[in-house]
């Protein structure tokens, strides 16, 4: 039996791998098994030699976890839930907590927080910092702007830019606007991505200051441009919403 008496599919399977197995650098002797193994040979060669590397990147490895994930949304919550019952510890507590925030779970992730600020952990600022997301999320934005004030009287060394950002939602949200404008105007310059100069432009413009709103925007779209298409594709979601204030303006 040879190659030739292959269905196509097989055939050109058999093909390909012949062809990575030159092109890559790999034994000879894999040619030898794909031809002397017809069909058998290029999926032991696949199984051998492409899919671990595949599963080995770290593309890969997200991408199989994006699909489990949407599979079977709950099944990261079950497992941290498992460890909270079997441990009981701080750490499992805030992986359960972030989960259930994740899953939009905000009034349980509230009290799952909660359960883990005490003793020495207090006053942490990760799990203040969820504290604060999940009181947002459930509209509490008195509470979360409270919850930030704390995290940062406590922790005056806690450097962290999305926290910051956070900070002057939370603050907008209660309707502390001049002070949400200061935190935003002080953070959007060195901010990475393009959320924290968007939200800058929507406040200018809620606080009738249309002429800097439009200035940020136009900055900040002219940065896109200019910036590597990764950048852009990053910030997809915040670059098209700029380009719908600016239009509105």
């Amino acid at each position: 039996m040879n190659l030739l008496h292959l269905s196509w599919p097989l055939l050109i399977l058999s093909v390909a791998m012949i062809v990575h197995c030159i092109r890559t650098g790999r034994s000879l002797l894999w040619i030898w098994v794909i031809v002397v193994l017809p069909g058998i040979g290029a999926l032991i060669y696949a199984g051998v030699e492409i899919l671990p590397a595949l599963f080995g990147h770290r593309g890969t490895r997200q991408a199989v976890r994006s699909v489990s994930r949407a599979l079977d949304p709950a099944q990261n919550l079950r497992r941290y839930e498992l460890e909270v019952r079997q441990t009981g510890n701080v750490a499992s507590r805030q992986r359960y907590a972030d989960e259930l925030l994740r899953l939009e779970r905000a009034a349980e992730a509230e009290q799952a927080y909660r359960s883990a600020l005490t003793g020495l952990y207090e006053h942490d600022p990760g799990l203040l910092w969820g504290l604060a997301r999940a009181q947002l999320a459930q509209g509490k934005a008195s509470e979360a702007r409270a919850t930030m004030e704390s995290l940062f009287a406590h922790n005056p060394a806690f450097q962290s830019p999305d926290a910051r950002l956070f900070q002057a939602r939370a603050l907008h949200a209660a309707g502390r606007n001049e002070a949400a404008l200061a935190e935003y105007r002080a953070l959007a310059p060195g901010y990475a991505g393009a959320e924290a100069k968007l939200r800058l432009a929507q406040l200018l413009k809620q606080m009738g200051q249309p002429a800097e709103a439009r200035q940020v925007l136009q900055e900040l779209l002219e940065h896109a441009r200019l910036a590597p298409r990764h950048y852009r594709r990053m910030q997809m979601q915040w670059l098209a919403e700029a380009r719908s204030e600016l239009a509105g303006l």
